[in-house]
């Protein structure tokens, strides 16, 4: 069977481009009639042969791809797709241009599905960990509908916005870790350098251990642990983050994780719109897209990184397929606050639930950088003096034992 690219108007007079696989050209535009289209044009979509790359028996199959790389590639192709380019030339056209080796590899993988028959969304589903459940889902139902450049646009608009949001996070973040880093490396030095040599001074000075004070004692304990067993600490860091990633590796521990993500001061509150954000964001693409809400609700379920939120969705997929609506099983989980119950609400008897998801994916986007902006300012003032605290409990405790040795000093001469 061959593919063929076509475009055609449905009874309303809209124009629709797409690519279908057929027996010949006549019995494409005879199933299209069927369908109720107008058809035309329709041209056969030319394979590219290519030649298969040197050391493919090693790919990186569902290697993770940047947000960026993966949302300029749907904006490049929901544009070809619009413009009637065949989807065998976009990928073509889309594996030369990517600018990622591992995109590159999937994409002409992709390629070679689809011209061995598969579809698009069939293609992409074999690589899950680039491609996620509601990317497949989108593309699916793109497929489906013949609006496959919608689709596509709408799922890079979607990875935009995601992207946008972890970049927010992460720039508020950056100079909080960057104080930390500093404030560690300072401390370090100066009690595994600098420590040591004021204690040998005052040892040559004639002070014996017990007559340094409580303070001096702590950090020359610190010091010997960490200059003679530094391999104990390391090691004790390494077991610990072994365990914990062994611990969110399973199923409780994850869901206890997640819970104390969502408790957390200051933290916890951020974290839960974080996901509120994306779960209305997800669930709004989806369903603008024509995706089915049952099948909908079970991809924005495995999108908001949180095991909580996430059964609190299914329950309500659940619910919904018993006849209940979708904001009582969510008011009752008590995980989506009443202005989201509400706006959902509004939008079942409406008719219009993705316009107002879309609302409430926005306005939870603002509240997470009003409080992203608020926890940097205060986060800084309070790094600054912690930082200053520490390093100056350090010069106290090397000096006071100066001063006692002063004192004797002039107490003797006296």
């Amino acid at each position: 069977m061959a593919t063929f690219a076509y475009v055609a108007t449905d009874k309303t007079g809209k124009e629709i481009r797409g690519n279908q696989e057929a027996g010949s050209k006549e019995a494409l535009i005879k199933n299209l009639r069927e369908k109720g289209l107008a058809v035309k044009s329709v041209q056969e979509d030319k394979p590219v042969v290519k030649a298969k790359a040197k050391g493919r028996g090693f790919r990186l199959f569902g290697g993770k791809v940047a947000l960026k790389d993966l949302s300029i590639f749907c904006r490049q192709f929901a544009t070809m797709i619009n413009a009637g380019v065949s989807l065998v030339r976009c990928l073509d056209v889309l594996e030369q241009q990517s600018s990622s080796p591992r995109l590159k590899e999937i994409i002409r993988d992709i390629e070679m599905e689809v011209q061995g028959g598969a579809t698009l969304s069939r293609a992409m589903a074999k690589f899950p960990r680039v491609f996620s459940n509601l990317s497949t889902g989108l593309v699916r139902a793109g497929e489906v509908g013949g609006v496959l450049d919608e689709t596509l646009d709408r799922l890079a608009g979607f990875l935009e916005k995601d992207m946008e949001l972890r970049r927010k996070v992460k720039s508020s973040m950056t100079y909080p870790v960057l104080v930390m880093i500093v404030a560690i490396g300072i401390v370090t030095f100066l009690v595994t350098f600098i420590l040591p040599k004021f204690i040998s001074l005052f040892k040559e000075l004639g002070m014996t251990d017990d007559k340094f004070p409580l303070p001096t004692l702590m950090l020359m304990r610190t010091s010997q642990f960490m200059t003679s067993k530094w391999y104990i600490m390391v090691g004790a860091i390494v077991a610990l983050t072994i365990a914990m990633n062994r611990i969110r590796a399973t199923k409780t521990g994850r869901r206890y994780f997640d819970i104390i993500k969502l408790k957390l001061p200051v933290f916890g509150p951020l974290n839960h719109k974080i996901a509120i954000a994306r779960f209305a964001r997800t669930f709004s693409t989806l369903l603008s897209s024509g995706v089915p809400i049952l099948q909908a609700m079970e991809t924005v379920a495995g999108t908001v990184d949180n095991d909580i939120i996430a059964d609190a969705i299914l329950m309500s997929r659940a619910a919904i397929r018993e006849g209940d609506t979708i904001a009582d099983p969510l008011a009752a989980s008590k995980m989506f606050p009443p202005m989201v119950v509400q706006m959902i609400t509004i939008g079942e008897e409406t008719g219009q639930l993705d316009s107002m998801l879309s609302k409430v994916a926005d306005f939870y986007e603002s509240e997470v950088d009003a409080a992203l902006e608020s926890l940097t300012s205060a986060l800084e003032p309070v790094l600054i003096v912690f930082l200053g605290v520490v390093v100056g409990f350090i010069v106290v405790s090397m000096f006071l034992p100066l001063i006692a040795i002063i004192g004797e000093l002039s107490g003797g001469g006296g």
